[in-house]
Order: C-alpha cells, then structure tokens, then sequence
C-alpha cells in the first residue's frame, strides 16, 4: 500500500530529532545527562503556571475554548492591541500559515540554513521552496532574497536564526519587508534572548507574521504552544484554515499564567547571557556570536556527528548541526543549561 503516499515524502526525509537523553543515558550507563540539545528552559514551569494548569485540568472533560480567549486576552494585555493567532507549538502556527497562504506549486522562499521544519510543512503543502543562502557570516542576504521572493507569497527568516544564532538587524527586516509582494514570516522564537524589538514594524508593515513560542523562555516546550503577531486581514482566513480545538485547555491556561511571571523568564534570561559569554570565553573551539539561548560551535578538524557522538560518551547531549541543509558538518548546537550541565559541558568539550 506505499504507493499511496504522497512522492514528496518518499524524496525528502521528515524532521531529524537529537538523540533521546534516556537512551543516551541507558547506552552508556550514565546517571545524569546534561540536556543541552534542544534549546529548552531547564527550569520548572513557574508556579502561576503550574497552578493554572492543575484548575484547568478538572475541566478537560469539555472541549476547550476554540478562540483560546484566556491566551489571546493575557497576550493582549502583555503586549498591548495587537491581532494574536496560535498553534500546537510554532510548528502548528508554520503549518497553518502555508495552508492559509501557500496553493501547490507556488513559491515559498527561506532563507538557510535554519530551521529544516519550515521546509517540511511547506512540502505538505505542495509549494515549490527556493533556498537563498545566507552569507559566510551568517548573516540574510537580503537582496537575493527580495530577488527570489519577487513572486512568492511566503518568505520566512528566522531571527536569532537556528542554529546560528544570530539576529537580523530591524532595518534590515524593514527593506526586505519594503521589497516583497507577500508575506514575511518571521520567526522570533529566541527573540527574548536578544537585544532586538521587531513589534514597532507591526504597525507599519501587512506583510509581517511574527512567530513567537512559549516552548523556550517560558519553560513550556511539553505543552507545545506557540503563537504569532499578525495582520488584521490575515484572522478571519487563519482561524478558517487552522484545525479545531488546536489548543488544549490545559496549555492555554498555563501560557497565560507565565506571562504573569516576569521573574521566572527573566531569570532564564539572565542566565542564558552569562553563559554565552563564559562559552566564547572558555570554549577551545570558535564559538559564533549568538542572540539566543544556544551557540553554534565550529569544532574543525572534528566533525559533527564524531564531537556529538563523543560528548554523549561522558553524558553530555548535544545537537548536531548535519541535519541543517546548506551548513558545514563541522558545527554543533549546544544549548544554555543548568550551570552543572554548562560545567560538564565545559570539561568535556575542552579534552577534545
């Protein structure tokens, strides 16, 4: 029965996920992994959250609120009048701008490498995808990509770019967006990490979705939320595209909570600049400048998949970078954790 799957599949691997602390940790024998592959807050959810979500539970036996008004109402009053839609984590919200937007064999252009899901749910929905490189500093060309995206309804960059991690300038963003017919997707996941407000631009541009999670600074990332800033036009023709009930009531409640504790991301925050420092400072190997909560390391001679492999030895998970079309296999991503992990990441990273 395979031929009944669709070609696009069978050409292009689905996404590739960083190997499983637990079995890394069954492999070696090895009690205590530090967890420093996939971006995540290591701290607890806070407490307004934990709570939130323990009342909302009692409540799981209806469906939840299709217009997740307890989170739309909380951004609100975070961020001020601004039009709000969300996603089963950022990855919901990708799909379904594609699906709002995207018919077959239209144009979606990306900027890369970054992250390889934004190429898979652009493949659902059967666009045509054109890559533009960025330059040798990472940093988005934008002239070739206004070139390429003359006819494309969606352009996506992601700023602080993954696995990079460093963020386009505001001017920048403002002459792409000033460039393009369509839509500018940009994906502000790490963006509280960084120095950078792109909001203003909301008020200037209709081209522009700001993609946001609660899945890094907010210690969110099982409940898988995700939302985005967007254009008024854009609501009614989202929320007709976007699943049913997408949102459990559960994860709505806790989002909303965690936006109420300022303190618990900005201490996730701080953290996250301090080791970004100490990594450039103490890492033997070329750490790239980073506007998020991970680094890109260049570990030449070595390459990806044998520093990974290596580091997982002495319990020590890390990302391998050969999963990102368009980099060199001489780069791993690890992520800002708790200080013992950092340390333990430290001392094994250094005897190589």
């Amino acid at each position: 029965m395979e031929h009944l799957v669709r070609p696009c599949y069978k050409k292009k691997s689905g996404y590739i996920f960083a190997k499983r602390a637990e079995d890394i940790a069954r492999e070696y024998g090895i009690a205590r992994i530090a967890r420093l592959a996939s971006n995540e807050n290591p701290e607890p959810i806070s407490q307004a959250s934990r709570e939130a979500a323990e009342e909302a539970l009692l409540k799981v036996n209806r469906y939840p609120d299709e217009r997740v008004n307890v989170l739309m109402n909380a951004l609100k009053a975070r961020y001020g009048n601004y039009n709000f839609v969300s996603g089963v984590g950022m990855d919901g919200v990708i799909e379904t701008i594609f699906r709002t937007l995207v018919d077959p064999g239209e144009p979606v252009v990306i900027s890369t490498p970054t992250f390889s899901f934004y190429s898979l749910a652009a493949t659902g929905q059967g666009a045509e995808i054109i890559t533009v490189p960025r330059e040798a500093d990472f940093s988005v060309d934008v002239k070739k990509v206004v070139r390429e995206g003359s006819r494309a309804k969606v352009v996506v960059v992601c700023s602080p770019n993954n696995p990079s991690g460093n963020a386009t300038p505001v001017d920048l963003i403002a002459e792409l967006l000033e460039g393009i017919e369509g839509v500018l997707f940009l994906d502000n996941a790490y963006v509280e990490f960084s120095d950078y407000d792109y909001l203003p631009l909301m008020k200037k541009y209709e081209n522009l979705i700001l993609g946001r999670t609660f899945s890094k600074v907010y210690s969110l990332a099982g409940l898988r939320i995700g939302y985005a800033f967007v254009p008024r036009w854009l609501m009614p023709w989202y929320q007709r595209a976007s699943t049913p009930f997408a949102i459990n009531s559960v994860s709505a409640a806790a989002a909303a909570a965690a936006l109420s504790d300022k303190a618990h991301a900005e201490r996730y925050v701080a953290q996250v600049r301090q080791w970004r420092k100490r990594f450039i400072a103490e890492v033997k190997y070329p750490v790239l400048p980073s506007d998020a909560n991970f680094v890109m390391i260049d570990i030449s001679p070595f390459n990806c998949d044998e520093v990974t492999i290596e580091l997982a030895r002495h319990g020590v998970v890390v990302r391998s970078c050969r999963s990102f079309a368009g980099l060199p296999d001489n780069y791993i991503r690890v992520s800002i954790g708790e200080n013992w992990e950092n340390e333990r990441f430290l001392q094994v990273i250094n005897a190589l």
